[in-house]
């Protein structure tokens, strides 16, 4: 009869486990071994904190200057009483009583006549209500009167104005010119002011423009009013 092994006896089964094992704490004591330092303790003296000493500290010694008090301020000197003798009477303005009694007469006062001041009214040459009247329009009704006052102003300042002017000047192209002016309640023309390009076609506008006939004058709720007017001048210099 063949004898069998007990599988536990067998000690060869579990080596490569005891070998791991056993190469890993030398691994372990080798490293430990490695890094293992000493140090002398004889070498080392970190000294020792006497907390009985006191801190003396050294305190400056300082002197307070005391600085004498200012002077006190003379004395003021006194004043000089200067006794002046009234050699001029004073008269003594007497006030008369303005009361009246039951006895006294009253007199009438005549009547004071006021003058009325006639205020200088303007009105737009647009908005008014009577438009002053040039000679020569004075059929149609406002709209009319004031298109065919346009119409003769231009037609009076081309036959009166001297276009040349400019040329003589020296000046080239379209020249504008403003002239503004009043009409004033007799209708004469007053206040005439023009701006040009230059000085002389501003006072050869204003020389033609106050050639201007006398107009009716404008009337705003029935009184003659002052009526500012704008009348622009724009022509072409001839080369």
């Amino acid at each position: 009869m063949e004898q069998k092994k007990n599988p536990k006896a067998n000690v060869s089964r579990n080596s490569s486990l005891f070998f791991a094992v056993g190469l890993a704490l030398m691994l372990f004591v080798t490293y430990q071994t490695i890094n293992y330092k000493t140090y002398d303790k004889e070498a080392i003296d970190i000294g020792q904190l006497n907390l009985d000493e006191e801190l003396e500290e050294e305190i400056p010694i300082t002197e307070q200057l005391q600085t004498p008090p200012p002077p006190p301020p003379p004395p003021a000197a006194p004043e000089v009483i200067e006794v002046v003798e009234d050699e001029e009477e004073v008269e003594e303005t007497v006030i008369e009583s303005t009361e009246t009694s039951q006895e006294e007469e009253i007199v009438e006062v005549e009547e004071v006549e006021v003058e009325e001041v006639e205020e200088d009214i303007e009105v737009p040459f647009a908005v008014i209500e009577n438009v002053p009247v040039f000679p020569g329009c004075e059929s149609g009704n406002n709209e009319a009167k004031k298109a065919c006052m346009n119409e003769k102003l231009q037609k009076f300042i081309q036959k009166k104005f001297n276009t040349d002017l400019a040329g003589d000047l020296g000046l080239s192209g379209i020249q504008k010119i403003s002239v503004f002016f009043k009409i004033d309640k007799t209708g004469e023309i007053v206040d005439i002011k023009a701006r040009a390009p230059h000085p002389r076609l501003e006072q050869e506008a204003i020389r033609v423009v106050s050639l201007l006939p006398q107009m009716k004058p404008g009337k705003q709720r029935g009184k003659a009013v002052r009526v500012p007017y704008y009348l622009p001048i724009k022509f072409q210099v001839q080369n």
